[in-house]
């Protein structure tokens, strides 16, 4: 476990072991900030009156804190779905990177950062049963009101190091058929298909087709959805 800063937040409550969706931790979610400044964020995290929160926080120079103990529900998913339950916050540990994203000039993740977040990803993996199929952006989850942790976010590192999938360059699907990517997205865990197509496109694509979000179907995108299912039934890599 890499140096932690603890910072606590009140902004926490008890995990629900009473309904199936809070009896394991089994999503790690990665958010950025999108704030214009690490100590912004974590005033807001600290303020009782936002009501948000984060398990963790980690600077663009690697600095890392804790806000909540992992054993607590963080306040972080907001309104959002993935494979059916609606509950994130309760089955997940939540991450943040801090990044001015979208709004205030977004840029891409420091090495120092990276570095800091794939130990103490890592460290997570080892205590908790995520599979890597869930380990997930904010916009996966909530694709009708995030972007983070964005397009510039390296998720090919990070499954490099055993966190996540990435499909790599798989071949693309030549004439897909958009039922069939709706389909597809829905088998994977995405929500939401019915309310916003396009945005839950687009949220697929800044997650593992980051060159081009367009939230069009396209034959590269079709083919590295159709790759993933194989990269879940692989089951975790050996780093």
């Amino acid at each position: 476990m890499p140096r932690v800063i603890e910072c606590p937040s009140p902004n926490f409550d008890a995990r629900p072991q009473d309904q199936p969706e809070g009896q394991a931790v089994d999503i790690l979610l990665l958010h950025y900030t999108g704030m214009e400044s690490a100590t912004a964020a974590l005033a807001r995290m600290c303020d009782e009156s936002a009501k948000v929160s984060a398990h963790y926080c980690i600077d663009e120079d690697g600095a890392l804190t804790r806000l909540v103990p992992e054993d607590k529900r963080a306040w972080h998913a907001g309104v959002a779905s993935w494979a059916g339950a609606s509950d994130i916050n309760a089955r997940a540990i939540g991450i943040e990177l801090v990044n001015p994203g979208h709004e205030f000039g977004y840029r891409a993740f420091p090495e120092a950062q990276m570095a800091a977040l794939i130990e103490l990803a890592r460290d997570i993996l080892a205590r908790h049963p995520i599979p890597a199929h869930r380990v997930l952006g904010h916009s996966d989850v909530a694709p009708l009101r995030k972007q983070d942790p964005g397009e510039l976010f390296d998720w090919a590192r990070l499954a490099e190091n055993g966190i996540g999938l990435w499909p790599g360059d798989a071949p693309a699907v030549e004439r897909p058929e958009e039922a069939e990517v709706k389909r597809a997205l829905a088998a994977f865990g995405y929500g939401y298909l019915d309310q916003d197509f396009a945005a839950v496109l687009g949220a697929f694509q800044r997650h593992f087709r980051p060159a081009a979000v367009t939230g069009e179907v396209d034959g590269e995108t079709a083919g590295r959805l159709e790759a993933l299912p194989s990269l879940v039934d692989a089951g975790p890599r050996e780093t």
